[in-house]
């Protein structure tokens, strides 16, 4: 495919009662970077009154980029693409829990091989466990906080990546481009993270494809976000890994000593070669699941 037939595929389609799927992919972005200007000021004139807390700062802004995206989103969906919502991949009926508990335990599952091996091979030694010095009732507190915070980024991240970003650029070319596209996007949004790297971008890349897999079998976002929500809160609270370079409440601390190749070093098992055969694991079990629950 030509660039020119590419660019024209997106933004100068055949006619349609709606704007080409370029052009709003690309409106709702500016509505988008419009809604979060608005929303970020009165957040960080709350933090002036919160007690320091990069737990509770975390969730306070995942709460308005979670608002940002939502809002910008409904927007776009309604006024731009003139689709409902609901058709992003938000059916109701008896799936919903059953996807959302599916995607947070297969998750879990697949950080726990990822924890099991670099603790085997050696890459990974537990320091400290979190009850050891702090109280029950703050280990509770920090859980919570972060689950919390993770359920925000679970939704925004799926809504926009996997919902509108995907849906749209299908739409305007095809599924593979959709796909592909917007988990490059996905992985190149991490950039901006603490210890971020090229092959940190990379591997959330490959894992927006993980999460696409799950959309592409279940037809709705319920399992995409129930993965990213185990995935995050697995991954940092529970197993003590950095989360895409975000340091979380921490139930284990851990020394990671293998190879950053292999491990991700400071950015996590996202940008590590580890992540490969983790999603290798997590894929055939999205596939099972969908396979036994159609």
């Amino acid at each position: 495919m030509s660039f020119r037939n590419f660019a024209s595929r997106l933004f100068i389609s055949q006619p349609e009662q709606r704007l080409r799927a370029g052009w709003r992919v690309s409106i709702q972005t500016i509505l988008l970077l419009l809604v979060s200007f608005i929303l970020i000021v009165p957040a960080r004139l709350a933090l002036l009154f919160i007690p320091a807390n990069t737990s509770i700062t975390l969730l306070l802004l995942e709460i308005v980029s979670l608002a940002a995206i939502t809002i910008s989103v409904f927007l776009a969906r309604r006024y731009l693409d003139r689709r409902t919502f609901t058709s992003l991949g938000f059916q109701t009926g008896s799936r919903v829990w059953r996807d959302l508990l599916a995607g947070f335990l297969i998750a879990g599952v697949t950080l726990l091989l990822v924890y099991l091996f670099e603790f085997g091979a050696g890459y990974l030694r537990l320091t400290s466990i979190a009850w050891q010095d702090t109280s029950p009732i703050e280990i509770i507190l920090g859980l919570g906080i972060m689950l919390a915070a993770f359920v925000a980024t679970g939704w925004q991240e799926e809504l926009y990546f996997r919902g509108y970003l995907l849906k749209n650029l299908a739409d305007g070319l095809n599924l593979g481009w959709g796909v592909l596209l917007s988990s490059v996007i996905f992985g190149l949004a991490h950039l901006s993270n603490p210890n971020a790297s090229w092959m940190g971008a990379l591997g959330v890349g490959v894992a927006g494809l993980f999460m696409a897999f799950a959309y592409y079998r279940t037809r709705q976002l319920w399992l995409p976000i129930g993965l990213h929500i185990g995935w995050n809160f697995f991954e940092g609270p529970l197993l003590g890994f950095p989360v895409s370079g975000i340091g979380t409440f921490q139930l284990l601390h851990n020394q990671i000593d293998g190879p950053i190749l292999l491990t991700g070093g400071s950015f996590g098992p996202e940008a590590g070669l580890v992540l490969l055969p983790a999603l290798l694991v997590g894929t055939a079990l999205v596939y099972i699941y969908s396979k036994i629950t159609q």
